[in-house]
């Protein structure tokens, strides 16, 4: 007997929108699998009310358009149109069908493969090359989301997300365009919430934190805090991603100039770290380790004023760091620039912040910059020892000052 190829407009539908399986679709439905065999079987039965309003939801596509004949009269198409055309003559908008998905489930395999490739370029290629590409790729993710359903949908949305977060990232921490970084993560926190992915919510979250701490408006970096300690409870959290939010509110804090609570912050995250926990970080959470905890525990001890304990904790973050780290470098270098020069030695201090922008010709970043800067401001009272007018050739060479000043 020959075999008959069953509903294949639905098989279809339910491969792009990512359920490989009939099982897979039953799963994310709610039904047994055996009603999914029977959709797809050469004369599927009419689903009920509930579950076709799931069904076109997930497929995102009308019953009519996945196979199934309605029973008994006219056809959804059928009414549609005598709806458009009636709406039409009396002067009103037309009334809109949903979308037919036509993206195969293989787009998200390989928009996120470009993500993914962002992500690792981004500690090597200079920003002003990497920032182009990652917004048009998030604008491609924007055109690919009324594409497709389901879980393909929602695999690009979430690698979109995270191409809006990369964005927002360069525009907040190597472009230093602040306004700007807020509305490329709210972007980035739409197309989370798109994703239903409450973890990539929090980090987009927590990085909005920023800004408002940078210029000491502490209640709005806590408010935003809070909402990210929210998402991340919806996890389930990893304790890196945990003890990454105690390390960004406690930088939040030690811009505000709340040292004592940001270094009980830093205590609690290494306490996490140390626990662990039984879930494991999500891939793209690639900035944070406990060599990067304890360059923020550094910082914090400069700005508290422990010297001694900052040079200990700061020396052994540079030894720790490794060859792909050159942007966390130049931040390292520029802290044990300023231990010195608040020690009142110039001449160590002034040889930190010249290795520090060796650094930065080899790998721009402004954060690293910024550093250099708060060194050569508090150098002032040495500005014409020998030390600081080598560092002040470099500082202000050609090249580094066009750099700058291009950025």
């Amino acid at each position: 007997m020959t075999r008959t190829p069953g509903n294949m407009r639905l098989k279809a539908a339910r491969l792009a929108a990512g359920y490989r399986s009939q099982q897979e679709l039953a799963d994310a439905l709610g039904v047994g699998v055996r009603q999914v065999r029977r959709w797809e079987s050469e004369t599927p039965p009419w689903p009920q009310p509930d579950v076709a309003q799931n069904l076109t939801r997930l497929l995102g596509q009308e019953l009519e358009s996945l196979g199934f004949t309605r029973p008994g009269g006219a056809t959804e198409h059928t009414r549609r149109t005598v709806l458009t055309a009636t709406g039409a003559a009396a002067g009103l908008a037309a009334v809109p069908t949903q979308a037919v998905v036509v993206q195969p489930a293989t787009a998200a395999d390989d928009y996120e493969a470009v993500t993914r490739a962002h992500r690792r370029l981004y500690w090597s290629v200079a920003p002003a090359t990497l920032h182009p590409s990652a917004i048009a790729h998030a604008a491609l993710g924007c055109a690919l989301l009324p594409e497709t359903a389901g879980r393909t949908r929602a695999r690009i949305a979430g690698a979109l997300a995270e191409s809006y977060l990369l964005a927002g990232r360069i525009e907040f921490f190597d472009m230093r365009d602040a306004d700007r970084a807020q509305q490329t993560h709210l972007c980035a926190l739409q197309a989370a919430g798109e994703a239903d992915d409450p973890l990539l919510g929090s980090a987009i979250l927590a990085h909005t934190a920023f800004g408002p701490a940078w210029v000491g408006q502490r209640d709005a970096a806590v408010e935003r805090m809070t909402a990210a300690r929210t998402y991340a409870r919806r996890g389930p959290a990893s304790a890196e991603l945990m003890a990454w939010l105690d390390a960004v509110e406690a930088e939040c804090e030690t811009r505000c100039g709340n040292t004592r609570t940001a270094l009980h912050l830093i205590g609690h995250a290494e306490d996490t770290l140390a626990r662990g926990s039984e879930h494991d970080s999500p891939e793209w959470l690639d900035w944070f380790s406990p060599v990067r905890l304890a360059a923020f525990k550094g910082n914090t001890q400069l700005r508290a004023g422990h010297l001694p304990q900052a040079r200990t904790t700061l020396l052994g973050v540079l030894d720790a760091l490794g060859p792909t780290e050159e942007k966390q470098v130049t931040v390292v270098l520029g802290d044990l620039a300023a231990v010195e020069a608040a020690a009142g030695e110039p001449e160590a201090a002034c040889g930190y912040a010249i290795r520090a922008l060796d650094q930065l010709e080899r790998t721009w970043y402004a954060t690293g910059m910024e550093r250099v800067r708060e060194v050569r401001r508090a150098l002032a009272p040495h500005q014409y020892e020998k030390c600081v007018r080598d560092l002040d050739d470099r500082l202000y060479g050609w090249s580094t000052t066009v750099s700058a000043l291009a950025r």
